[in-house]
């Protein structure tokens, strides 16, 4: 039976098999080697549009539902809920599973192949203070694999993989994989062998940060008291006001969780927190992006402003679609002093997985960053807080993975 390598991940997906000794990696479209993990459910034509045709249906103002982050629903209740989807009920392993078969179909028309059996990339921790939301999200992922049509599955860390397509060390030289997806960060430890053959494995940690973590901290700090965060709303029978409750920001600001906020219940409470409101104003805003169903248009501008800001360039959240001529100044040091908590956690992460294999960062010879997120100046700046004395090295930050799951492909009985 062949085997697929797939990188399933929060923001991109691709595949990956070994030709000739090399890792090749498999146009699942043409001309592109990564797929947005996107799903766009079109009401009209009833048709489910899956990668860069989600996204264009989003941005071009079809009517439907979008999904994105799939991949942090894995090991949560939401993954169960069965919902009504065009003409059928669907739960998120039905959906991620479509998405899955979708990669499997692309590959084996790229190829002429048949693909019964998946290496899948997997983080080290889907949920790293959660032990038991950690094993269900395996459990998950392992049945949308099963309903995706692949007969047998198997799984290797992401940062393992990263390794492996990292190549050879010198013999004794230990390097630190830094791979930064888009819902979490990862790290492995390895070392180059004794004679020159192969790498060592010396250990892997990860902890539930990534990307979206950066764009949902971006969100609430610069986006969403543009929409009624931390305002006040007046008590209906007192005289008194309290702030508004931050529970339907925090789902705003977080990638998978957009879609459920539109309830017409929910727009009817913040409607009413309008007319409550001591300024009402941001809270008529965010009833129109409710009842518009802009979450998604707010997040992928929150995105563009970070990637802006993260350059060095003069940052900007724009926010149009709200309300004409509305956008946010997003500098780089307002960024940074942002994700500063975040960048914390995956340093202490970075350095917890060090000392677990009894490394001290003096000995790291070598840190290798992948991963879209690791992009971002706030986590290099940790690691070379952390390992002063290492070189630093880039792969391409979206196929790092999978080009090191199409080499382990290779040996899969």
């Amino acid at each position: 039976m062949a085997t697929l390598g797939i990188d399933f991940g929060t923001s991109n997906s691709a595949c990956g098999v070994l030709v000739n000794g090399r890792p090749h990696l498999i146009e699942i479209e043409p001309g592109e080697k990564t797929l947005p993990t996107a799903v766009f459910f079109d009401y009209d034509s009833r048709a489910t549009l899956f990668g860069n045709a989600a996204n264009r249906a989003l941005i071009a103002g079809t009517e439907g539902r979008y999904m994105r982050a799939l991949k942090r629903v894995l090991g949560t209740a939401l993954m169960r809920e069965p919902r009504q989807v065009l003409n059928e009920r669907l739960d998120f392993v039905d959906i991620i599973a479509r998405f899955l078969a979708r990669l499997k179909a692309g590959a084996e028309a790229a190829t002429g192949q048949v693909f019964d059996r998946a290496l899948s990339g997997r983080p080290v921790h889907f949920h790293s203070a959660d032990a038991a939301a950690d094993a269900r999200a395996l459990e998950d992922l392992t049945e949308c694999y099963q309903r995706a049509g692949f007969r047998e599955v198997a799984f290797l860390f992401e940062p393992e993989a990263a390794a492996l397509a990292n190549g050879a060390l010198a013999p004794g030289e230990t390097g630190l994989i830094v791979d930064i997806g888009g819902g979490t960060s990862d790290f492995t430890l390895f070392r180059g062998a004794e004679g020159g053959s192969g790498i060592e494995v010396l250990g892997s940690g990860g902890v539930r940060i990534g990307g979206t973590n950066f764009d949902r901290a971006l969100s609430l700090d610069h986006v969403m008291p543009h929409l009624g965060r931390d305002g006040l709303i007046r008590d209906a029978f007192g005289t008194g006001a309290l702030p508004a409750p931050n529970a339907l920001f925090l789902d705003l600001a977080s990638w998978e969780k957009i879609p459920f906020v539109y309830a017409p219940q929910t727009l009817r409470e913040v409607r009413q927190w309008a007319r409550l409101a001591v300024e009402p104003r941001p809270f008529e805003r965010l009833a129109e992006v409710i009842e518009l169903e802009l979450g998604h248009d707010i997040a992928f501008a929150v995105e563009r402003g970070k990637i802006a800001a993260n350059g060095g360039g003069p940052g900007r959240i724009g926010l149009g679609m709200v309300e004409r001529g509305l956008s946010v100044a997003l500098e780089r040091a307002a960024l940074e002093a942002s994700l500063a908590t975040l960048a914390g956690g995956i340093g202490a992460c970075a350095a917890a997985t060090c000392a677990a294999a009894g490394v001290t960062p003096g000995e790291v010879g070598r840190v290798v960053f992948v991963g879209g997120s690791s992009l971002m100046g706030v986590v290099e700046a940790e690691m070379e807080r952390l390992f002063p004395a290492a070189t630093t090295l880039r792969r391409d930050p979206f196929t790092g993975v999978v080009d090191g799951l199409a080499l382990a492909s290779g040996r899969v009985p």
